[in-house]
């Protein structure tokens, strides 16, 4: 009767019989294949789901970074009447801890011409203090100055918008509102020139596209509003907790006043990419699922291959549990190199990712991000930590839960059954 000693778990020996099986011999190189197959699977499956959700991550941080940039945080409007006090409003609301400024606005659809072209745009009446407080804009100057802006009577527009009309600084535009004087026949259209004094890139497509920044007073006189104004902008500190500061504007606004912050105006436009990015990583995590399945498939025909391997070892005295972790460490050791790889492959590719978006664009002679569609004008990739991690953490638990049954199956093989025929 043959007697078996037990000896520690995960014994080196366990591991040199591991690693040979990982060698296979040319006459088991069908299993080599499934192996390697198994490993480019996990490998591509955890770089395609890490560099994906960068992407979408980066996607949304850059759209929202541009919309904080240029928004307000809290938009506060009066209801009822017209908002001729705006100035003494700022003043309360500024004096909020944690409020970094309030800035009076008006807002007005436009038609944007030049000689050589027309286009609509969104006119921003704004105070150059106003500006100064979005650095998105003040610190994306590219041709011309702000400074002054109160006072020059000139507009400031995109560089899209003035590649669209082919005007340069100094140049003039003309302003077309649907809305200007009433006459007996109706609204008559109100056209007024103005000198380009700036030319700004955000780095947003639709923002550049259609922007035009004009003095708060000319603003109010072009769109006939007298003393009055649209609404305040307000900045706050800290933009993602923006919650903390809404009540304490509203107090200090008065009960007159309606208070709406970023998180409100942009609320569907958040859950669509919330849901968005929650499809895409179970979708994306099937193909690090089915790249498990190929180490259950190549760990069966290893254990039916090596069955007499088996036999041998248990009448030389290994236990059960040491036969179930020479096939645990080997299916294992497949999975877990794979995720590493794969790890290692997402983050350089996050890393490169817009200069081998260039590279490809390059190759193909054809545009891959174009920013008429996507709005941003490169390539964005946010790595998030614990993202990232999560992936990781469950590429390695399907890679070990995959071996888990063959291993167990080797260990429950028969010796005198897998010898008989030897």
């Amino acid at each position: 009767m043959t007697t078996t000693t037990e000896t520690s778990a995960f014994a080196p020996f366990e591991w040199l019989i591991a690693s040979r099986y990982l060698r296979a011999r040319r006459k088991e190189g069908f299993i080599s294949v499934i192996a390697g197959f198994s490993f480019v699977g996990i490998m591509l499956g955890v770089a395609t789901l890490i560099i994906v959700m960068a992407v979408m991550n980066g996607f949304r941080n850059e759209l929202f970074a541009k919309i904080l940039g240029l928004n307000g945080h809290v938009i506060v409007s009066k209801i009822g009447d017209d908002f001729t006090d705006y100035e003494e409003v700022a003043a309360r609301i500024a004096a909020v801890p944690g409020v970094h400024h309030a800035a009076p606005l008006i807002e007005g659809q436009v038609l944007v011409s030049s000689a050589a072209s027309a286009t609509g745009g969104l006119v921003r009446g704004m105070q150059e203090i106003g500006l100064k407080a979005l650095p998105l804009v003040y610190d994306n100057l590219r041709f011309g100055s702000f400074e002054g802006f109160d006072t020059r009577g000139g507009v400031a527009i995109g560089m899209r918008l003035a590649s669209s009309l082919r005007v340069n600084v100094g140049d003039t535009v003309t302003l077309v509102s649907p809305r200007g004087a009433q006459t007996p026949f109706g609204n008559a259209p109100r056209s007024k020139s103005y000198p380009v004094i700036a030319i700004f890139e955000l780095g947003m497509s639709e923002y550049d596209r259609t922007m035009v920044f004009m003095p708060l007073a000319e603003s109010q006189r072009y769109f006939g509003r007298g003393p009055q104004v649209d609404v305040l902008e307000v900045m706050v500190d800290d933009p993602q907790q923006v919650e903390r500061y809404v009540a304490a504007i509203k107090a200090a606004g008065g009960p007159t006043m309606h208070v709406a912050d970023w998180l409100q105006r942009n609320m569907q436009f958040r859950n669509v990419l919330d849901v968005e990015r929650t499809v895409m990583f179970i979708i994306l995590s099937l193909i690090i699922l089915v790249a498990a399945l190929n180490i259950i498939s190549g760990m069966m025909m290893l254990v039916k291959d090596k069955g007499r391997d088996i036999a041998i070892l248990r009448t030389m005295g290994a236990t059960k549990g040491a036969v179930m972790r020479v096939f645990l460490i080997t299916g294992a050791s497949i999975g877990i190199v794979g995720t590493i790889a794969g790890f290692l492959l997402g983050i350089v590719f996050c890393r490169y990712i817009d200069e081998i978006r260039q590279f490809v664009q390059w190759l193909t002679s054809r545009s891959l991000f174009d920013a008429n569609i996507y709005y941003l004008t490169k390539l964005p990739a946010d790595i998030d930590p614990k993202e990232t991690a999560m992936i990781v953490v469950m590429a390695l638990a399907l890679s070990v839960l995959a071996t888990l049954y063959p291993s167990w199956r080797a260990s429950r093989l028969d010796p005198v059954e897998a010898l008989r025929y030897e």
